[in-house]
């Protein structure tokens, strides 16, 4: 068995989606709109073969308001891009950008290099090697 794919309300699935194919390489799938349920969604791809949906329809709404809190349930996406010094260059690119830079880069107690960022809506990305 394997994890076919992860979804995530958004906002603006396509703002979301052009984020994730700028900084991380996804491929995107053509818009699905639903009109009768007010839903629409894209499938993001990526080389690994991991894929992500985009989900969005008016009467979702945000689970809190402050990102920086953790709560009960989805927690983060991890995103391998291949060495620290990619780690840390995404970081400064996303950081300058405007992204939210919550931690790192940093070696975690596990092993793992990483920072942890927000993407335009608030998801918390671990960019990791």
């Amino acid at each position: 068995m394997r994890i076919e794919h992860i979804a995530l309300w958004a906002r603006d699935v396509d703002g979301l989606s052009a984020f994730y194919v700028r900084h991380f390489g996804a491929m995107a799938s053509p818009r699905y709109v639903n009109e009768k349920k007010r839903f629409a969604s894209i499938f993001l791809s990526f080389d690994s073969g991991a894929r992500l949906e985009l989900m969005q329809r008016p009467d979702i709404l945000p689970a809190g308001d402050d990102p920086h809190v953790m709560q009960m349930g989805y927690t983060h996406m991890a995103i391998s891009v291949g060495s620290e010094q990619e780690v840390d260059a995404l970081t400064r690119k996303l950081e300058a950008e405007g992204c939210v830079r919550l931690d790192g880069p940093r070696r975690t107690g596990d092993g793992y290099y990483e920072s942890v960022i927000l993407d335009p809506e608030g998801n918390r990305i671990e960019i990791t090697v």
